[in-house]
């Protein structure tokens, strides 16, 4: 079974194409700057050749088109016809209370991942552009939707409530969602494996961090609680976003600098976190080098705070779950910042980590524990792949799917 996975953001579109049998990729890429000037698809082939294709991409569905085409290559391509990708599947950010797991997408289904969007501006519409694609260039294929919020839905209510007035909550939905699910869920269970430990009896912190950051505390294989919320704004310090705020400082800023909503999203989502505090970047390598090279105190700062927010969560976790057994970095940062990670652990000792920092050392994007033999807690890498349980799903709903309608 051939599975395409697409993830759509505003103004990209990231794809990968699984054989099943043996979960290989034949091609995978991603479309840049959608909607932009300077667009171009840039491919990755299973040979390792990579190749960059310019072109203008003015929306999603050209875009998709432009994918399309190129699997279908006689040069570039592995696929003869577009017949032959049996299903696709979509990551769909925020599914809601309503989702709790991958469904099969139905008209249904496509209108509540519509009306999700009030909660998820920035990536519903995104999500559904690419659905939208697909029904018109490859009608009938079927499509399911993988939902980031999914994983996050056995927290209990005590944890996903907001201290507001509760009938905001009944009338517009206004809860703790937490976003990543899907990476959250790959790699506390791809930790077990290689631990060779039962899930179900684990006390395990994920600790995702990328351009968007986020921790999740799984206890016995299930999310209890996670740092982002209604919106991917709460929870950690990451790239542009600030993470935990007083709502006050919203108010005040909007009041002093007279700038309204708009304005305040944009400064929110796009100019606060690391790139407010440091100037110098959104990318952690480059702060890293300001810091480190250029005794940049803006930067210097910035990490500090960072690291800090990430081990205050650590702590906060382990509290609710009663201990931990295992903590689990992924994401661009969390697989390729050993600095970050030795920072983050450093004093935690009392929780019973005991950290290699010969096996973090030099570390990056490779699966390996790098807490001793002895540490009472497992501290480990693992990259997430979050294309392959989308794929992985998307498959299992196919199957059953096609089962069902044979009775």
């Amino acid at each position: 079974m051939k599975i395409l996975v697409l993830n759509c953001g505003s103004s990209s579109i990231k794809f990968q194409l699984f054989e099943m049998k043996d979960k290989s990729i034949p091609i995978k890429g991603i479309a840049e700057k959608v909607g932009l000037k300077g667009s171009f698809v840039r491919i990755e082939k299973a040979n390792g050749e990579k190749i960059r294709f310019e072109g203008e991409i003015i929306d999603h569905l050209v875009g998709i088109e432009y994918i399309l085409g190129i699997i279908t290559s006689k040069k570039h391509g592995c696929l003869s016809k577009l017949t032959e990708i049996n299903a696709v599947g979509h990551r769909v950010v925020n599914g809601g209370e309503l989702f709790s797991s991958s469904v099969l997408i139905t008209d249904e289904v496509q209108s509540e991942v519509e009306r999700f969007c009030d909660i998820a501006p920035l990536h519903n519409p995104a999500n559904l552009k690419g659905i939208n694609a697909i029904k018109m260039l490859v009608p009938g294929i079927p499509q399911v939707a993988v939902f980031d919020t999914a994983f996050h839905q056995t927290l209990p209510p005590y944890a996903y409530m907001y201290a507001i007035p509760y009938s905001l909550y009944k009338k517009y939905g206004i809860r703790k969602y937490g976003f990543h699910g899907t990476s959250h869920y790959y790699i506390s269970k791809r930790a077990c494996e290689i631990l060779k430990v039962d899930i179900k009896a684990q006390r395990i912190i994920t600790v995702h961090l990328g351009n968007g950051a986020s921790m999740a505390a799984v206890k016995d294989g299930k999310s209890i609680d996670t740092s982002m919320g209604f919106t991917p704004l709460e929870g950690l310090i990451m790239g542009t976003r600030p993470g935990d705020l007083d709502a006050g400082v919203l108010s005040f800023i909007m009041d002093k600098e007279e700038i309204g909503l708009s304005a305040m999203s944009t400064l929110v989502n796009k100019q606060s976190g690391m790139l407010g505090i440091t100037g110098v970047s959104s990318d952690m390598r480059e702060i890293e080098d300001a810091a480190h090279k250029n005794h940049n105190d803006r930067a210097m700062l910035g990490l500090d705070m960072y690291h800090y927010r990430v081990k205050k969560y650590i702590g906060a976790y382990a509290s609710i779950m009663g201990g931990v057994d295992v903590i689990v970095f992924a994401g661009g940062i969390g697989e390729n910042s050993p600095e970050s990670r030795e920072a983050i652990c450093s004093g935690l000792e009392f929780l019973g980590i005991e950290f290699d920092h010969g096996k973090n050392k030099g570390l990056r994007s490779k699966e390996a524990v790098i807490s001793t033999p002895q540490s009472r807690v497992k501290v480990m890498v693992v990259p997430t792949n979050e294309e392959l349980v989308i794929a992985e799903d998307t498959m299992r709903i196919i199957k059953e799917t096609k089962k069902t309608s044979s009775k």
